[in-house]
């Protein structure tokens, strides 16, 4: 994934008050964004977890979590 420059995004000459409310706003909208893709995020991160390293296959991946 490429990174892009956040310069023009977040610029430096705002207010305390600005940051605030981007901040606020930016903390809600990533909770909204987990709470509406919960399942699917779960099971992500649950098959991420059952990934083991082909070089040490005697390392089983973690029991299966319901």
């Amino acid at each position: 994934m490429r990174r892009c420059p956040l310069d023009p995004v977040f610029p430096d000459d705002i207010s305390d008050e600005t940051a605030s409310a981007l901040s606020e706003f930016l903390h809600q909208l990533a909770l909204a964004c987990d709470n509406r893709y919960f399942v699917q995020l779960r099971r992500y991160h649950r098959r991420q977890m059952n990934l083991y390293d082909p070089d040490a296959p005697w390392r089983t991946p973690p029991a299966e979590i319901p």
